[in-house]
């Protein structure tokens, strides 16, 4: 792979902002739609693969579509992609999945979100891109924000077993922003998402299959705070937005943004969970998670002050292949 997050972004910072905010909270709904799966016999594993098969299928036609016979593209790429589905979809999920059957899930969360970090670190290390003093202050105002939103300030469990499986997941989310933040390999974000998640339904199914990722279907009516659905209604909401609707929407506003910015957009899904959790489930947040909440999008307004002015791009035009 040549290069991550290259700084020159197509599009404009509204239009980022704008897919980024989607993406947040595409991703944000999928926990509440997860946890009503499970209540009625669905493992977590079950659900992950549901999730990512119904948007990999999706997008399969759309990506080949948005190709435009550059097949040749496709095999430059192929090391992103297979990347993207490992790391990024795949590694991502299966650690996390690891880590919280270890620790709290509050606490597990908090080390993947500490992606933004690792973002910012491999910008410096990998294409010297310092952080300024602006930026480095917000994410302290975001991590501060974070640990209200998550509430993992009193005694909580902590397992070393957890930790490293958290930290897992916190490199797959990073990957996730570095490669969906790099165009140089020319792929359209609808490609490099459908491709991704082939990879990662390939992998799921493999772990699957060999009893690492423990699978379970349950069928019945979902019940929700206000309402009820089918469960094959709450699968097909998985999929194709918490799944297509998400992945090509965060591949979208990092090409946009950057992956630093991104990233830290990026932190606003927990803040979209906690609300849509209210909705669905009935789960109002507390005091202390709004106040965090704010304290999330403050620093990333911050961040995003400190990211230079770009002049916006137009798209390349399709190459012959």
């Amino acid at each position: 792979m040549s290069s991550f997050a290259h700084d020159t972004r197509v599009g404009t910072a509204a239009g980022g902002m704008a897919f980024a905010l989607v993406a947040a909270v595409a991703f944000g709904l999928s926990g509440s739609l997860g946890k009503g799966l499970l209540e009625i016999g669905w493992t977590a594993g079950s659900a992950t693969l549901a999730r990512v098969a119904i948007a990999a299928a999706l997008l399969a036609i759309p990506g080949a579509m948005a190709l435009r016979g550059r097949w040749r593209t496709v095999r430059r790429a192929l090391p992103t992609v297979l990347l993207y589905g490992l790391f990024a979809v795949a590694g991502a999920q299966l650690c996390f999945f690891f880590a919280v059957a270890q620790m709290d899930v509050g606490v597990a969360l908090l080390v993947e979100y500490t992606a933004p970090v690792a973002v910012v670190l491999w910008l410096w290390l990998r294409r010297g891109q310092r952080p300024t003093s602006l930026t480095l202050g917000g994410a302290a105002v975001a991590a501060v924000g974070l640990l209200l939103l998550l509430g993992v300030l009193g005694g909580v469990s902590v397992s070393v077993g957890g930790i490293a499986w958290a930290l897992g997941a916190m490199v797959g989310l990073a990957v996730y922003y570095l490669v969906s933040g790099d165009d140089s390999h020319g792929l359209p974000p609808v490609t490099l998402a459908a491709g991704g998640l082939l990879v990662a339904v390939v992998i799921l199914a493999v772990a699957a299959g060999a009893g690492i990722l423990p699978m379970g279907v349950g069928t019945g009516t979902v019940e929700f705070a206000s309402f009820a659905a089918p469960w094959w209604v709450v699968v097909l909401v998985l999929g194709v937005v918490t799944g297509a609707v998400s992945y090509v929407s965060g591949i979208a506003a990092a090409r946009r943004l950057g992956a630093r910015l991104a990233s830290f957009v990026g932190l606003t899904e927990v803040l979209a969970a906690a609300l849509l959790a209210w909705l669905l489930l009935g789960e109002a947040p507390q005091p202390v998670q709004v106040v965090g909440g704010v304290l999330v999008l403050a620093g990333v307004v911050l961040v995003k002050l400190a990211e230079p002015r770009r002049a916006a791009q137009p798209l390349p035009l399709p190459q012959a292949s």
